[in-house]
């Protein structure tokens, strides 16, 4: 395997494994999570077959949850019980992971989720080792239920610790057991009872019609449960824990917490579906291309931007002098304790009885911000406007470095025409009807946040490289790019999406409605505009983008790009310097009609 560290989150893709970056000095309590994040990698690699996983992992997201939680306790077990060094390594990295959470604040069932919950109670009767000392509490509140609905399936799963597939079948049993099965539970009943496909069909119906009943049987449950913790309790913690549980269980109807709901919480019933995963990647642009290729299309690069150098850095100065001036200190003058304002002394020396005077330095108001740039590396952008997105991008990232604002650039695109691997696989598995998306997504990263310019500055001449750009899913890049940016620590965070068009794969349309992605990508911008804290903005190149999103210009020129780029920026930095908070409703409408006329602008002066 190749093994990097780093300080985006940890991701294992195929044999490629991005562990945490520990601080220079070493403290064995980091260690012991890195090596623990890394033994669970392994231990995946060994014991895990994804083909079987698929085979049994159910549709619903809360029930894959805590099924995807039950088998990498199993995996884990299995090296924690041969290997004590191993399971102090993984113990480590379990209870920072689930400290992060926000599962040790737990003070409610509401606030603790089931799946993080029932992870920890599997891994308790595979390894005989009680839940770390600070998630306890939280596991308590939710063993007594689990144990009379489901505790007779727990005690079996130790004797089929090692065969996957049956254990697989018994964490299915337990889903149903806790009401949280759905309607595909009939593909494991049937495997059970060897009765065929048709009584997989009928079963799969009949669940279908109880699935009301059974919903109903579990907030009753639930609602009887909680009641028993305390409402005074219950409405204080989850005052204070209202940022932190974003991933906990919500309970029933006049009990929910007072929090906003999270983006992209339902996406389950909006009706679009992805017929596998199989074969999407999230890839480095280093890993496209060779070294030797990417410094000569990074020289050709280079080469075009000498002659747009001039208008994109005038407003990228411009950009600059606007954020350095909000990060400049000021001074307090006239108050009682700190400095000795020496420039009030001669006031003393005229009346001896007149106070002294102090000032104190203080910092402007300017928040932590990162900025992504998510660029739309479809063959429609072939030429010009994909060498002047690049070209842009490039200048930015180096402004904006400059003025320690944190910049990724992120570009997507699919890994082949007409469907690619998806669409084989869909005709090996005989064509089923409305298959959903069906394509192989192709989602490159050509600077992280933390990463500096200098290091990735080559990565952008992968733009020019011939065969890279082909259909665009923009829904499913912008969820991406999304997740991504809210998993960064800053306090303010900004999206722009740098598009020339509404999503196409025509693998995909020909087998679902015409509008199928376009209306998954409109899904996707509401979530996020209403329910996210990102501050999603978005260019049109030569496409009306303005349709889809509540913030938006465009522009007909890829020549405009420059300046549409960074005076959508410089509108948004001049919005938080005037007022706090994150903007809504006709202020955004408002930032889109001056986008408009900045582009404008920037069109005159190319």
């Amino acid at each position: 395997m190749e093994v990097t560290f780093s300080a985006e989150p940890p991701a294992l893709r195929g044999l490629k494994a991005r562990l945490p970056l520990p601080s220079r000095n070493l403290p064995p309590h980091e260690v012991a999570i890195v090596r623990g994040a890394g033994d669970a990698y392994a231990l995946r690699k060994a014991h895990h077959e994804d083909k079987i996983h698929d085979q049994f992992r159910p549709q619903s997201t809360d029930a894959a949850a805590v099924f995807e939680a039950a088998e990498q306790a199993r995996v884990e077990a299995i090296g924690a019980n041969a290997m004590k060094g191993v399971a102090h390594n993984l113990a480590a990295q379990l209870e920072q992971r689930l400290t992060q959470k926000g599962l040790s604040k737990a003070r409610v069932r509401a606030d603790a989720n089931i799946a993080d919950v029932l992870g920890l109670m599997v891994r308790e009767k595979l390894t005989g080792e009680p839940p770390p000392e600070s998630l306890k509490y939280a596991v308590d509140l939710w063993r007594p239920f689990v144990e009379e609905h489901a505790g007779k399936d727990l005690a079996k799963l130790e004797d089929n610790i090692r065969d996957q597939a049956s254990f697989a079948k018994l964490t299915r049993t337990i889903l149903r057991d806790l009401k949280l099965s759905d309607e595909f539970d009939a593909d494991e009943s049937s495997d059970d009872t060897g009765e065929g496909e048709n009584a997989e069909s009928q079963q799969q119906e009949g669940e279908e019609n109880d699935q009301d009943s059974q919903s109903q049987s579990a907030e009753a449950d639930m609602q009887e449960a909680e009641g028993e913790e305390g409402q005074d309790t219950e409405a204080e913690m989850r005052a204070e824990q209202t940022d932190e549980m974003s991933d906990a269980e919500e309970p029933q109807d006049g009990a929910k917490p007072q929090r906003p709901e999270q983006p992209f919480s339902h996406q389950e019933d909006w009706g679009y579906k992805v017929h596998t995963l199989q074969f999407d990647e999230e890839v480095e642009a280093d890993e496209l291309c060779d070294a030797e290729e990417l410094g000569r299309l990074r020289t050709f690069l280079d080469q075009q931007l000498s002659a747009m150098q001039g208008v994109v850095s005038r407003l990228a100065n411009k950009l600059q002098r606007l954020l350095m001036a909000q990060q400049n200190r000021t001074w307090e003058f006239d108050i009682e304790e700190g400095m000795l304002d020496t420039s009030r002394l001669p006031r003393i020396i005229i009346d001896p009885m007149y106070p002294l005077s102090f000032k104190r330095e203080k910092d402007m108001t300017f928040r932590d911000t990162v900025v992504t740039l998510l660029l739309d590396n479809s063959g429609s952008m072939r030429g010009r406007p994909i060498m002047v997105a690049a070209m842009c991008a490039d200048i930015l990232a180096r402004t904006l470095e400059r003025c320690a604002v944190k910049t990724e650039i992120l570009g997507f695109t699919t890994r082949a025409w007409k469907g690619g691997q998806s669409r084989e696989k869909w005709i090996a598995d005989g064509k089923p009807p409305h298959p959903g998306r069906l394509n192989d997504l192709r989602h490159i990263i050509y600077k992280a946040a933390d990463e500096p310019w200098r290091r990735a500055r080559k990565n952008l001449g992968l733009m020019m490289r011939e065969g890279l750009l082909k259909e665009n899913i923009d829904g499913e890049a912008l969820m991406w790019a999304h997740n991504r940016i809210v998993a960064r620590p800053e306090q303010r965070r900004i999206l722009m999406v740098i598009s020339d068009g509404a999503p196409v794969d025509d693998s995909t349309l020909s087998v679902n409605a015409g509008n199928y992605l376009e209306r998954h990508l409109r899904r996707v911008i509401e979530e996020i505009e209403e329910k996210s804290s990102v501050e999603l903005t978005a260019i049109g190149i030569g496409h009306d983008v303005t349709r889809y999103y509540r913030k938006a210009v465009t522009i007909v020129d890829a020549e405009q790009l420059g300046g549409a780029m960074t005076e959508q920026l410089i509108g948004l930095f001049h919005e938080d310097k005037g007022h706090e908070g994150h903007m809504r409703g006709p202020t955004r409408m408002a930032g889109a009609k001056h986008g408009g006329h900045a582009a404008r602008r920037a069109g005159a002066h190319v």
